[in-house]
């Protein structure tokens, strides 16, 4: 086992690795920014290291920063949790030619995986069902692109190719505004992400957005476990998270589970990943992406099934056997996670960055609560808004929905916008309630748009 491991990330998800390390033995170091000093993750950590000033890319992107942070601390891996370098194939290059073990799967999986069109490729090659689309990286000014989008049929979606997180999106609904919706996305795709190339897809009208958990071992053993639901977004990032699905029955679960155990198979995935698939109204699916680390909703799919995927994840980069099977993880019950971001809902989701005044967070039986903040503590304007996730665990879907509702109703964070508000009248929305929402729902029956 590690003995010291350094964590390349801040706030929620510092502290939940930081936890899971504490359980595990295992010393852990905390980097942070000039403006971070006081964050959570700091104040857990047995040892922390400023990397630079408060912007990420001079401090959680600053890569020399990073390792230098390692090498001082004398840790042997890094856990780069999700967001900023996790998925950042130059930088697992840069841990193992400096010793380090990058704590997430292969320089070659996270390539692989990394650009959409290749991906989709090997998916095809694979025999996995992927979106009808392009082939290929488009350029606007290209003639051939106005008959590529009519072969695939009105309306598309344009998605940058080293996507994620919604950003370099366009949906296109005729011809007359492609080429500016192509212009429009490799703009944003070259400002997120550095890569301006963007390719085509068919639009799924009123899709649900259904993903299964994967985790892969040296040895080649690999396993799903049950599907979490990710239907409700805004401007396609996931506000509100389930598991299971009420779309998915037994027979779906398992055909979706085995295609997602091909995905993994065909990189030779080892550690912990999610496969994302996309599915309309019929029960069709369709492959969309391959996250290589641990998501955000990770705890949903940990309460239900018993199973802690950090300290999972840590076991595998040691080179430990997988401890789990399909066949044997049964579901025990319904999980929800609600995301509290610090944002604006009623000014389109403006972040509201400022100092937490007065706070109280919900907890009781049923509840688990996932954050860094605390009274007092100043959320900064220069990183992800989220400030904490409530995760509601059920013996049914829903008993987790009004262990929910009385979670929310607990809720007061003075100092900033939030969306707990916007929680509340989801999980009080008949429709939701019923079960099955599509990525359409927060706009068609919360939002009024």
């Amino acid at each position: 086992m590690f003995k010291k491991i350094l964590i390349a990330n801040r706030g929620e998800i510092a502290c939940r690795i930081i936890r899971a390390c504490r359980e595990l033995g295992i010393k852990t170091v905390a980097i942070h920014s000039e403006i971070d000093r006081e964050s959570m993750h700091v104040k857990l950590a047995d040892q922390t290291v400023c990397v630079g000033r408060a912007s990420a890319s001079e401090s959680y992107l600053n890569i020399p920063s990073i390792i230098a942070a390692a090498e001082i601390s004398g840790a042997s891996a890094i856990h780069p949790g999700y967001g900023f370098l996790a998925e950042n194939t130059y930088f697992a290059e840069v841990c193992e030619a400096c010793g380090l073990k990058f704590i997430g799967p292969s320089k070659e999986s996270i390539k692989q995986m990394g650009d959409k069109i290749s991906a989709i490729e090997l998916m095809k090659k694979s025999g996995i069902p992927v979106i009808p689309g392009s082939n290929g990286s488009v350029d606007p000014d290209d003639s051939k692109v106005s008959n590529i989008v009519k072969k695939i049929g009105y309306p598309v979606i344009v998605k940058a190719t080293a996507g994620g997180g919604g950003r370099g999106m366009r949906i296109v609904i005729s011809e007359e505004t492609l080429h500016d919706s192509i212009v429009m996305a490799q703009m944003e795709a070259k400002a997120a992400f550095g890569n301006p190339n963007v390719y085509i897809e068919k639009y799924i009208e009123e899709p649900y957005h259904v993903e299964f958990q994967i985790l892969g071992d040296k040895y080649g053993k690999i396993a799903y476990l049950p599907e979490r639901d990710c239907s409700i977004q805004r401007k396609h990032q996931k506000l509100v998270e389930e598991s299971p699905s009420e779309l998915i029955n037994e027979t779906l679960r398992k055909k979706m589970g085995k295609i997602a155990k091909n995905v993994a198979e065909a990189v030779k995935y080892v550690t912990v990943g999610t496969v994302e698939f996309l599915v309309d109204k019929k029960g069709n699916f369709y492959f969309m992406e391959m996250n290589t680390r641990i998501q955000v909703e990770h705890p949903i799919t940990e309460m239900v099934t018993g199973v802690d995927l950090v300290k999972e994840q840590i076991k595998l980069a040691v080179g430990e056997k997988l401890s789990v099977s399909s066949e044997k993880v049964k579901i025990l019950g319904h999980a929800i996670e609600c995301r509290i971001n610090a944002e604006d809902p009623d000014r389109d989701f403006i972040p509201s960055p400022g100092t937490i005044g007065k706070l109280f967070l919900p907890g009781g039986y049923g509840i688990r609560l996932d954050t860094h903040v605390y009274s007092g503590y100043t959320i900064p304007p220069f990183y992800d808004s989220l400030i904490a996730k409530i995760i509601a665990f059920g013996s049914n879907r829903e008993e987790a929905i009004v262990r929910m509702q009385r979670a929310l109703k607990e809720v007061e964070i003075e100092g900033v916008k939030n969306t707990s508000l916007l929680h509340s009248k989801i999980m009080a929305n008949e429709k939701f309630r019923k079960g099955s929402v599509s990525t359409d729902f927060l706009t068609k029956y919360i939002l009024g748009r």
